[in-house]
């Protein structure tokens, strides 16, 4: 059986365009023989809906794309996702052939957890689906259904299937993909049943899906996969004689009585013209920090893209954090839709603004300098008053990036282009940032990328490039703000090397502070750092979304109270 998973970049709400998408997935795997098309978990509404779930007309609206992706199904089979309403809301499968809809699978297990509220939204399945097709016993599952050993997964084994069919929206994190590869590989080899998981790919807020969909057979081993962080459709054929004779050679399920709940729904099709075609891809995997960079980029694109900006604004300081975001962007974007503005201060070094002219010629983005003295001038000569009797301190620094903000946001409201804010995850998390100043931007690219790996990416992307695009000196120099003579990060902050594992350590893995302490980290520091990141909760609730990157970002997955006496313990 030749079976097809269609790889595609779906956008929420949009059923219309998704339901196009659909439709030239499902013509070219016919055209390539596919008896079986998957697409993604709700690929007709695009994932995840949110609250436009409570609408009683998104769910109508999602029941005719349906039916209308229904009628043009005259061959072969097609499992699509999409939003079920009966007596509520369902999370669900549907079998599409012979020009109707044959059967209906409801979700049945329901993530609740991390960036997950699909309790809030759907009821949960409460049976199994166990296709015949052409002879072939196929069983459909969503996700979160395939992750756990039992009960579906074991109800799976159960049903004695020569495939299941899984479709999927799992966001991406660093280094997820491979334990999900393996984790379904593991579940195909225990139900002795080949797998094909088709994932979703794209930009959706904050969340990126990284697809790598995989066909892997019914001894576990991976027989096609679908490259990273881009459409495709994978194609391989599934030789159903192997499931059912290793079931005999290995007898792992017999003592598991078969049950008539997995009675086979027949479905009736017009078979696929034969047709052929080149063997299985099997795509290769990037390192990490191309598979970082990957979900970057496509986190960036599809922001844009899908909300409709013309390009970008990055204010360049001639540090680290706005190199790599402007690097970030140009490969999103291209280079003719992004635009870099230096903004020096009475504080700012020549090198600073050196440095981001270099960058900005080995981008070949547009790069404008507006000096920002006078007007910080201003802004000061009116508070003086006000100030009388004080020595300068934050209030005055923090007026210097408050006018950058201005400044970034004026151009940002002239020109229709986004700004996009340059803080990393190591300065959100102890909120060494300015609300309104340079928090200021309708996305955050590195809002969940330590600083750590902000010098990683910069110095790996310059290999890539096989040039210096991020210039050397600003990998090099100490990492500073520029709000006043001689500042250092440091200043402020323990260095990011003791800092970084304390945050990933505290944030991450939810550690108190008498763990890390016993773990060998300096008990000042990490009393310090504890303290500043839960005092810190309220700037990042005002700050842009950014891409997902590790299992505990802040916003969807990690939740804190701002109004807290609980502390760090």
């Amino acid at each position: 059986m030749r079976v097809a998973c269609a790889q595609i970049n779906t956008v929420v709400g949009d059923l219309e365009g998704n339901l196009e998408r659909i439709r030239d997935a499902v013509r070219r795997a016919q055209a390539a023989g596919a008896t079986i098309t998957l697409t993604p978990e709700l690929a007709l509404t695009g994932y995840p809906p949110e609250d436009l779930l409570l609408r009683p007309s998104f769910a109508a609206a999602s029941r005719d794309a349906l039916d209308a992706l229904a009628r043009d199904v005259t061959e072969g089979v097609v499992i699509v996702g999409f939003v079920d309403h009966d007596e509520d809301v369902r999370n669900a499968a549907a079998v599409l052939a012979d020009g109707c809809v044959q059967a209906v699978y409801h979700k049945r297990f329901l993530p609740n957890y991390g960036v997950f509220d699909e309790a809030r939204y759907f009821r949960a399945g409460t049976g199994p689906l166990v296709l015949d097709i052409e002879g072939a016993r196929v069983g459909v599952v969503i996700c979160e259904d395939i992750w756990y050993p039992a009960p579906v997964a074991a109800q799976l084994a159960e049903a004695r299937l020569d495939l299941i069919a899984c479709i999927s929206a799992s966001p991406f994190h660093l280094a997820k993909a491979d334990g999900r590869e393996r984790m379904l590989a593991t579940r195909a080899y225990d139900s002795s049943a080949a797998l094909a998981y088709c994932n979703q790919v794209g930009g959706q807020d904050e969340l990126v899906f990284d697809g790598r969909s995989v066909i892997i057979d019914s001894a576990g081993d991976l027989i096609a996969r679908a490259p990273v962080f881009d459409e495709a459709l994978l194609i391989a054929d599934i030789p159903l004689d192997r499931a059912s004779g290793r079931r005999l050679r290995e007898p792992l399920l017999r003592r598991l009585e078969p049950s008539e709940a997995y009675a086979a729904h027949p479905v009736d099709l017009a078979p696929v013209p034969a047709a052929g075609g080149e063997g299985s891809i099997v795509a290769s995997m990037p390192s990490r920090e191309g598979e970082l960079w990957g979900a970057l980029v496509l986190g960036v694109r599809d922001y844009v893209d899908k909300n409709g900006f013309p390009g970008v604004i990055i204010g360049l300081s001639g540090g680290i954090d706005s190199a790599l975001t402007a690097a970030l962007a140009v490969d999103a974007l291209g280079a003719d839709r992004v635009r870099g503005v230096a903004m020096p201060s009475v504080f700012t070094s020549g090198q600073s603004t050196d440095d981001a002219a270099a960058l900005a010629t080995a981008l070949g983005i547009r790069f404008d300098v507006i000096p920002i003295a006078p007007v910080v001038e201003a802004f000061e000569a009116r508070l003086a008053d006000m100030f009388e009797g004080l020595p300068p301190d934050v209030a005055e620094e923090n007026l210097q990036a408050r006018v950058r903000g201005t400044v970034l946001m004026a151009i940002s409201n002239k020109h229709g282009d986004m700004v996009l804010a340059t803080g990393n995850k190591s300065e959100m998390s102890v909120g060494y940032s300015t609300i309104y100043g340079d928090m200021v931007g309708g996305f955050a690219p590195l809002r969940d990328v330590s600083k750590t790996w902000v010098y990683r990416l910069a110095s790996w992307w310059n290999r890539e490039a096989g040039r210096e695009v991020i210039p050397q000196a600003t990998i090099d120099r100490p990492p500073t703000a520029e709000l006043r003579p001689d500042q250092r990060d440091s200043d402020s902050l323990p260095e990011y090397e003791v800092l970084d594992p304390i945050l990933e350590a505290y944030i991450e893995h939810d550690l108190p502070p008498a763990a890390l302490v016993e773990r060998g980290f300096p008990r000042d520091a990490v009393e310090r750092v504890a303290g500043l990141v839960d005092r810190a909760e309220y700037k990042r609730r005002q700050g842009p979304p950014g891409v997902k990157t590790t299992p505990r970002a802040f916003g969807r997955d990690r939740r804190m109270p701002i109004t807290n006496r609980f502390g760090a313990r």
